[in-house]
């Protein structure tokens, strides 16, 4: 029988729900491009409701304790004595979300010897050392394109708040105020201008296609090109790389995994490239950035705006710099937890689970590291130190 060690996120603040704003949620049941949702063989949860929370458990208790496996939940994950440090010394199974990230490092992962998989209930598995997950022989799996569209719809309202500079005109009406010219001064539209998408899969290749009906000039750049069809179709720009890029886009959005290529892209010289007055959203993985040099580059004015809905740590702490540095669209880590992307990755993770502990392979397009490599969409999507 197995230990599975689930860490999420705290409840909310008044309690677990009891009731909800909508009954349903869209019926989906393929992603763009043909791969289908999550095929668990049943499911124990209401889609539509909080399953990312301690409470919600991902909705696995009922079917793991019925097979006699032991589930255990937290959400202290970090610092000296965690419950997920206690816990994890005998688990078999970790599963975390990017959003609340149980980081599994190389130090952990020695101090576990029973750990065999890793689960991200989501999409971004950077939370887990996956050299270290090589060298152990621990099988990594994400819930690959459960929440994907979910964060490329927060990309574009990002994108759209911070151009529009709805957020501090939305302040003014909670204020109690009405004084327009301190609401359009920082505002323009969005119809004209070059926005461009650092790594164009599935999620940066969705942001491309939501921003093309506002006759934006876009453009990208991605370790793979995309087709012709595709291009011909967006009217994309394609570029060798980051730095060829930003100098001509007055939007840049990150899409991309962080790995060793990406991690501290863009510091203070590739902010200096953009143009005077673009924007930058991140809602990717915080490390791609260097997180002082977007403080300064905001302050300086090289930058109009910066949004996103990653940190590093996370949670941040309440002195993190980017609370306060100004013009920022930032919001905890949530695009891809809307109750909507939470009952496919819920579904996901039970199918991985099944999968699993049946001993059937892991869909392919699930895994990251298996048999002490890099495998399906984590060859195609991470590196590792060599």
């Amino acid at each position: 029988m197995a230990k599975v060690l689930c860490v999420l996120y705290d409840d909310p603040t008044d309690g677990y729900p009891t009731e909800y704003a909508r009954d349903d949620l869209p019926v989906i049941g393929h992603y763009p491009g043909g791969q289908s949702t999550p095929t668990p063989e049943a499911v124990d949860f209401t889609p539509g409701h909080l399953l990312g929370s301690v409470s919600g458990e991902l909705g696995l208790r009922t079917f793991l304790e019925k097979a006699g496996h032991t589930l255990v939940v937290t959400s202290d994950k970090d610092g000296a004595g965690s419950a997920f440090d206690r816990e994890l010394a005998d688990a078999d199974v970790v599963i975390s979300q990017p959003f609340w990230p149980a980081y599994l490092t190389p130090e952990r992962i020695a101090a576990a010897p029973n750990l065999k998989l890793a689960i991200t209930a989501g999409i971004g598995s950077d939370h887990v050392d996956l050299d270290a997950a090589v060298a152990h022989g621990v099988t990594v799996a994400e819930v690959t394109y459960s929440n994907s569209i979910s964060v490329a719809e927060h990309v574009v309202m990002m994108t759209l708040s911070l151009v529009r500079n709805y957020l501090p005109a939305h302040q003014v009406v909670l204020d109690g105020g009405w004084n327009i010219a301190d609401c359009v001064a920082r505002s323009y539209d969005l119809e004209g201008m070059h926005v461009g998408t650092v790594a164009a899969g599935r999620i940066g290749l969705a942001v491309l296609r939501r921003l093309a009906p506002f006759d934006v000039k876009l453009h990208y750049t991605d370790r793979y090109r995309l087709s012709e069809d595709i291009e011909r179709e967006l009217g994309l720009t394609w570029h060798d790389s980051a730095a060829d890029m930003v100098p001509h886009c007055d939007v840049v959005t990150i899409n991309a995994p962080l790995h060793p290529e990406t991690e501290g892209l863009f510091g203070d010289e590739l902010l200096a490239t953009m143009k005077r007055g673009a924007y930058l959203i991140n809602t990717a993985r915080a490390k791609i950035v260097d997180r002082d040099a977007v403080d300064r580059a905001l302050r300086g004015g090289q930058l109009a705006g910066y949004a996103g809905d990653v940190w590093y740590p996370q949670p941040a702490p309440a002195d993190h710099p980017w609370r306060t540095m100004p013009h920022h669209g930032m919001t905890p880590h949530i695009s891809g937890s809307s109750l909507s992307a939470q009952a496919r990755y819920a579904a996901g993770t039970r199918e991985i689970l099944e999968s699993w502990l049946s001993g059937r392979p892991i869909r392919d397009e699930y895994l990251i590291v298996d048999s002490g490599a890099l495998a399906g969409t984590g060859a195609h999507s991470y590196s590792v130190n060599k």
